[in-house]
């Protein structure tokens, strides 16, 4: 509480609260990896892949240096260059279509479903057939479970069949989350992830994994992420990359993951009190039904952003803009094709979307301020629209 008694509010994405929750454990851990002097892909960070591959029951876990590069490795794994088209969601962080781009592949824009965030496959296959005309090859598709929630992977993986594509799963927001059953990391014959310190597996510094069943890729991305080395260690098999998980942020990774079933319960139940608090002042995300999340961020839509965010600032309530340009409207993006018919989606929730603090020890005290206050902005805004239209 603050001094005239106003809850506080903390950051945006509450990592020290998980601190203290650790306590000493994650501090020995570090220490030890400090004493045995093993800093880098150390044993550490083989127990931690054996970890997430008993977490999400893949075959074969990959770890490297952060999630942009997990998605690399893949392409670079398959071949995906010069000539192909990569088909990404135009609502996403720009990394997921970086990619294909730093492996001179053609990103292809597609837009998304105004209720998940998640691809749209009509958008898709118009997308698959104009690639086609253009004289580019289709050759991958990489799926963002955006804010957590996976997208519709049997339609996607009927699209794939069809075309005789290739499907990554960008799940850098969405590790911990299940549909049908089927736990992220097994839901696509590759995925990526990261563990950057904001997702909700984070460590204290960048990571990265793949996640996939094929013994013959993950020993051939064992060997890309070290710079093309081979299995008995002698130098330049592949042309690789410097992509390597350091010991310590393993052993964080380690300590995390015990807390993070605990935690993605906790993220659930802060999700159900978000929309019983808004769901009829603003748009509430929606799950797909048989799918979960693991909440990366909760984000509205709302005619009455600019609103909600001033409210929400003078409050001392963080809020952040989960993306503020669809992808294709970027200056470096401008260049590349999009979906037949545009990404009509995409760009009107650019102008609309506002995510809200989420994290596994948001209090009940602070969620209610952060309902509160979006409930004001919104019945203020909107008398003040009805007075103007008087």
């Amino acid at each position: 509480m603050s001094k005239d008694g106003a809850p506080h509010m903390p950051a945006f994405i509450d990592l020290a609260a998980q601190r203290v929750r650790m306590g000493e454990r994650v501090d020995r851990a570090i220490l030890a990896v400090l004493d045995s002097g093993q800093f880098i892909l150390g044993p550490q960070v083989t127990e931690l892949e054996r970890e997430l591959a008993a977490f999400c029951g893949a075959r074969h876990v990959v770890t490297c240096a952060n999630g942009t590069d997990a998605l690399q490795l893949v392409l670079m794994a398959e071949g995906v260059g010069q000539g192909d088209a990569v088909f990404v969601p135009a609502f996403t962080f720009l990394a997921t279509a970086e990619v294909p781009v730093l492996m001179g592949a053609t990103p292809v824009f597609i837009d998304i479903d105004p209720d998940t965030f998640n691809i749209d496959i009509a958008s898709l296959e118009a997308a698959i057939g104009d690639a086609k005309a253009r004289g580019v090859t289709p050759r991958c598709i990489i799926p963002v479970d955006l804010y957590g929630q996976p997208a519709d992977y049997d339609a996607i993986h009927a699209v794939a069949k069809a075309h005789n594509l290739l499907v990554l799963a960008d799940a850098a927001q969405s590790f911990g989350a299940s549909l049908d059953g089927k736990k992220v990391g097994t839901l696509a014959p590759y995925t990526g992830t990261s563990f950057y310190p904001s997702k909700p597996l984070g460590g204290y510094g960048d990571g990265g994994a793949i996640f996939l069943d094929d013994a013959e890729k993950a020993k051939l991305l064992v060997s890309l992420r070290c710079h093309g080395k081979a299995a008995d260690g002698s130098e330049g098999a592949y042309i690789g990359l410097n992509s390597r998980l350091d010991s310590i942020q393993a052993v964080i990774l380690s300590e995390k993951l015990r807390l993070f079933p605990d935690e993605i319960v906790a993220r659930q139940r802060c999700a159900d009190r978000y929309a019983a608090g808004l769901r009829d002042v603003v748009k509430v995300p929606e799950l797909k039904p048989g799918a979960t999340s693991v909440w990366a961020q909760y984000t509205i839509v709302t005619e009455h952003r600019d609103a909600i965010a001033s409210s929400c600032r003078a409050a001392g309530v963080p809020t952040a803009i989960h993306y503020v340009h669809a992808l294709h409207q970027l200056p470096a993006f401008r260049e590349f094709p999009t979906a037949p018919g545009g990404l009509p989606v995409a760009e009107r929730l650019a102008s609309r979307v506002i995510s809200l603090p989420m994290h596994p020890y948001l209090s009940d005290t602070m969620q209610d301020l952060v309902i509160g206050t979006v409930r004001e902005a919104v019945a203020a805004a909107s008398a003040g629209a009805a007075r103007a239209a008087e």
